[in-house]
């Protein structure tokens, strides 16, 4: 089962988790602080790691930064205020997705499931590297590279990436893009999708206000190409 490192300043809140998270398989640490999740990180060597939001000293969005940085960790964050403009900040700093508490244990283990779950990596036919400009996306392997250089993509920003190609020029709306990658059958908040794209357009695009390979449809939605 994925080892998943809880960073929740709220002990109720953080031991519910933690209990229903271990009783469920998995192995979880926890910490209180940003700063002490921080610490635990080169140690346990979590799989995921589940983030309060509005923490004490260091905050959830500036933890998110921080990890970034340096790991494509998987992050989903904890939040109390599912509307607040915090959720836009945090999303943009690199959470692959949001959980409003309280939540059950079966939804945060749907979601952490969700956000692990391997990527069918070639479509019946494809080949396993295609190029696109000076992009190469590498089903086989799950890597991109641009000019050679290897891109550090989130779990979120990689498996948007790899189904927008899959059907280059198809458009496709924010609700199924939350369907098909982030697996949200429900009317889900189309903020993850947006800042998704976002961060995979400074990325892989020269200009991400000029996006050659994810381009905007108004009123539609998200395509790949025409390159």
């Amino acid at each position: 089962m994925p080892r998943v490192l809880l960073i929740e300043d709220d002990p109720s809140v953080r031991e519910g988790v933690e209990l229903g998270l271990r009783r469920r398989g998995h192995e979880v640490r926890v910490a209180a602080t940003g700063e002490a999740g921080l610490a635990a990180l080169a140690e346990f060597r979590p799989d995921l790691m589940l983030l309060d939001l509005m923490l004490p000293g260091m905050n959830g969005v500036q933890v998110c930064r921080r990890v970034r940085e340096r790991s494509q960790l998987p992050i989903i964050m904890l939040t109390a205020r599912g509307d607040d403009f915090d959720v836009v900040i945090g999303l943009e700093a690199g959470a692959d997705d949001y959980i409003v508490k309280p939540a059950r244990t079966e939804v945060i283990e749907a979601r952490i499931c969700a956000v692990l779950r391997r990527i069918d990596s070639t479509g019946q036919g494809r080949t396993a590297i295609e190029v696109y400009g000076d992009l190469a996306i590498d089903r086989t392997g799950l890597n991109v590279t641009k000019s050679g250089r290897r891109l550090a993509l989130a779990p979120s920003e990689l498996k948007l990436l790899l189904h927008l190609s899959a059907a280059a020029e198809q458009v496709f709306s924010r609700q199924q893009l939350l369907e098909h990658v982030w697996e949200h059958s429900f009317h889900a908040d189309a903020r993850l999708v947006d800042a998704c794209v976002a961060r995979l357009r400074g990325k892989i695009e020269d200009e991400a206000g000029s996006p050659r390979y994810i381009q905007t449809l108004r009123g539609f939605g998200y395509r790949f190409g025409p390159l």
